[in-house]
């Protein structure tokens, strides 16, 4: 068995969850998929993220992924679940069973919905993050859910020991800066939007919490490497040849072009849960056309090729 990796470090793809025909929750494809991840080379895995369709889970099918997640895939890297509930203790109570169940870390997010006042944003970081011994990332994501972690609201979080990462999201490159400005290494911080990683990770993002991997790990993780390396002239390649891709993790329509971008390169399937529903018509076509060139012209086959 390897021994596993650091936390909060490298390439993190948000795996996504594979249904049956029937809409079921199909956890043997899930697991193979996860299972295929860390074979390629990923550092860790965030599972019921957004591209894992947590809201789209009932709290049963979301420990049920969690336990098939550790029974294929413990020791071999960090398992991060995703916190997304309508309250509080919906939280609590899921973060409390992914500690059981053996996960080694969570993402914790702003309650759904609503849109809660500075205050409330961190007493609920706070309640769900002391009801648990694991380390707690916090996710930014403002233009996806409304809310912005504000430094007032990261300020007042930091007598919690357990909060010890943050996932940013926001558009704008220069929050990776100002994080680090104002916390220092309180807080260790995660590229979390795919079309601005290069820049975070040259800005001082420890890794990449990443949508498009799941489709294109090996060019994932070799972008990671070689930022890590400070081959910079590698890391520029690679990203602009897999830019047009990344845009799609910001849209929202980002699972269902993710897990197309999955079917057409053979490692999953595109069904997703209503209220979402598979791209048809122009969008198919247009997101198809984007993953067919980036197969194409990928490097790594490129590589392979000239050997």
């Amino acid at each position: 068995m390897n021994a596993p990796k650091a936390l909060w470090k490298g390439v993190y793809p948000a795996a996504t969850t594979q249904f049956a025909a029937d809409d079921s929750v199909d956890l043997d494809a899930t697991q193979r998929m996860q299972t295929a991840l860390i074979e390629d080379g990923v550092d860790g895995l965030i599972l019921l993220g957004t591209c894992g369709e947590n809201n789209s889970l009932t709290a049963d099918e979301k420990r049920l992924v969690l336990s098939g997640a550790v029974e294929a895939l413990k020791n071999r890297a960090p398992l991060v679940a995703g916190v997304s509930e309508f309250t509080t203790d919906a939280a609590i109570r899921y973060a409390r069973d992914a500690e059981k169940i053996g996960v080694d870390a969570l993402m914790v997010l702003p309650a759904m919905v609503y849109v809660p006042k500075p205050e409330e944003l961190a007493a609920h970081f706070r309640a769900v993050a002391e009801a648990t011994s694991l380390p707690v990332m916090l996710y930014n994501n403002p233009p996806a859910y409304r809310v912005d972690i504000d430094f007032e609201t990261l300020a007042v979080l930091e007598d919690v020991e357990n909060i010890v990462a943050i996932k940013e999201s926001a558009p704008d490159p220069r929050r990776f800066t100002d994080v680090i400005n104002r916390f220092g290494d309180r807080y260790t911080v995660m590229a979390g939007l795919d079309d601005i990683a290069l820049e975070g990770l040259m800005l001082g993002a420890s890794g990449w919490v990443s949508g498009l991997t799941s489709a294109f790990p090996h060019e994932s993780v070799r972008l990671v490497a070689a930022a890590d390396a400070g081959n910079w002239e590698e890391a520029r390649e690679i990203y602009r040849w897999f830019m047009p891709l990344l845009h799609l993790d910001a849209e929202h329509d980002l699972v269902q072009s993710i897990k197309l971008a999955e079917t057409i390169m053979g490692r999953g399937s595109e069904h997703v849960r209503m209220p979402r529903m598979p791209l048809t018509g122009e969008r198919r076509a247009e997101v198809t056309r984007m993953v067919e060139q980036c197969r194409a012209t990928q490097p790594s086959k490129r590589e392979r090729e000239t050997v």
